[in-house]
């Protein structure tokens, strides 16, 4: 199996690369992130500026032009076509009981705009208050009960838009 790479250059031009590319690449390090890069016969100096490994996103600077590339390989483009995005986290849209309990406090309303951490209810079970913390940034798209409600567990709460 070959490795294959998909090249963002700006987010505006894209190329696909193969490992015999990389192979016939003629680039000669010259210094710690700086080369000299010989393509169609033409001259290049590269400097490497910035680089997150994690994300696979580079600064680079060609001939004094600077240019931002992302580099995804065969794992991150499955993993994008499910769906799924390497370092991000599931963003929740609703807030379930976790448990059977009483509503004793609801502190936002339709319509706001919470950040994360903020409070949103309270929920006595088994005798002890547990407060209901955005998990997210956003806006509150429905509240399905009101205080003094029994719940029971997994049942909805709050929607978020």
């Amino acid at each position: 199996m070959s490795t294959y790479y998909k090249l963002s250059v700006n987010n505006t031009i894209n190329f696909d690369l193969n490992e015999s590319d990389l192979k016939n690449l003629d680039a000669v390090s010259v210094e710690n992130n700086k080369f000299h890069v010989l393509k169609d016969n033409k001259p290049f100096k590269a400097e490497i500026i910035a680089a997150d490994f994690i994300a696979k996103k580079y600064t680079v600077k060609v001939n004094n032009n600077t240019y931002e590339v992302a580099i995804a390989d065969a794992l991150d483009l499955l993993i994008k076509e499910m769906g799924i995005e390497r370092g991000r986290t599931k963003v929740v849209n609703a807030i379930k009981a976790p448990m059977p309990g009483l509503i004793l406090e609801i502190s936002v309303e339709v319509g706001q705009t919470v950040k994360e951490n903020d409070p949103l209810l309270i929920l006595e079970a088994m005798k002890m208050e547990n407060s209901f913390l955005s998990p997210r940034d956003g806006v509150i798209k429905s509240i399905a009960v009101q205080k003094g409600n029994a719940v029971d567990k997994g049942q909805l709460l709050i929607e978020f838009e």
